[in-house]
């Protein structure tokens, strides 16, 4: 389907608006403002948002960002509470408290931290018992509203302040966990990874897909944070297109246990050139440490490798 982005900026209001307390150059607030977006004129939406970096900026008290129904609720229980939220809906049609032209989608929202980690019982419960509701997580890769501590999204090889690069380890010693492909193992009928900018066009796509989807829905979204990653705020773009040409952060989607690769570079970029402007990763090009550069290379083209394999294997019968 194709979608000329200008005009659907000129015609949506923004359901995410200007006034929060964002961090320049952060990733966060255009993943929010463009899922919002893909929502029809005429839906409402019930935001659930974990404690994090977005909630704490976006929603103070009695200040907001959010024009849909709001709910701030704990680190551990976004999906949770949203899953609680669509299942009162449906009670609410069925006894005729609700007209049933009232159209409502349910999009819950959480960092890595509350999602990857503290999380992921709630989200993984709501997504087994197929709620009809989008979990969007937006991945900054480590704790970065509580001082930038190390989540099991955080790379190999990271400086955080709980995995300090220096004498004693080099950085997070762990590699990084998938959760877009733990959430394809809950056979729910839309899973999705995609940038937080740099191809608004792939995730307009993917939140209309995923928010009009019977079903549960996840989102995972690439959220660049400037001071955790130690990046030059105006290169949010920049992060995002190295993430994608090398292949670190592959933008596909699965439907129905179906793979498709959305995106495939002509020249698949050295993962060199994505790990170079991040002061997180600086440590990684002293000389001496040219094997935790080889060691990430690998990784990341044994993973892109499995998901080309997954996109063939997958398609088999349609071909």
């Amino acid at each position: 389907m194709a979608y000329n982005l200008k005009e659907i900026m000129a015609e949506k209001p923004s359901r995410f608006t200007s006034g929060h307390r964002m961090c320049a150059g952060c990733g966060a607030p255009p993943v929010v403002r463009m899922i919002l977006r893909a929502l029809k004129p005429e839906d409402h939406a019930v935001v659930c948002n974990a404690t994090g970096c977005l909630e704490v900026s976006s929603f103070i008290y009695p200040y907001t960002s959010w024009t849909d129904s709001y709910i701030h609720t704990a680190f551990e229980c976004a999906a949770a509470t949203e899953a609680g939220v669509e299942a009162a809906y449906k009670a609410m049609k069925r006894q005729g408290k609700l007209p049933e032209d009232k159209h409502t989608k349910f999009i819950a929202f959480g960092g890595d931290g509350g999602t990857y980690d503290i999380g992921i019982q709630s989200l993984s419960g709501a997504m087994e018992r197929g709620h009809d509701m989008v979990y969007v997580a937006y991945d900054n890769g480590a704790y970065m509203n509580t001082g930038i501590q190390r989540s099991s999204a955080t790379p190999k090889f990271a400086d955080t302040t709980t995995s300090p690069a220096g004498t004693v380890i080099p950085g997070k010693m762990q590699s990084r966990k998938d959760l877009t492909e733990i959430m394809v193992s809950h056979h729910i009928p839309y899973v999705a990874q995609t940038l937080a900018v740099n191809n608004f066009k792939d995730l307009y796509e993917k939140a209309e897909k995923a928010i009009y989807t019977e079903g549960p829905a996840f989102l995972n979204v690439l959220a660049p944070c400037p001071r955790g990653w130690g990046y030059p705020t105006e290169d949010l773009m920049l992060i995002n297109k190295l993430a994608m040409e090398t292949c670190y952060w592959p933008m596909y989607e699965v439907i129905n246990g179906k793979y498709k690769i959305n995106y495939k570079p002509k020249e698949k970029k050295p993962i060199e050139e994505f790990l170079r402007p991040q002061k997180r990763f600086k440590h990684m090009f002293k000389p001496g440490n040219e094997w935790m550069i080889e060691e990430f290379q690998k990784e990341v083209d044994t993973r892109w490798q499995a998901l080309l394999d997954l996109e063939e294997i997958t398609n088999k019968e349609e071909k």
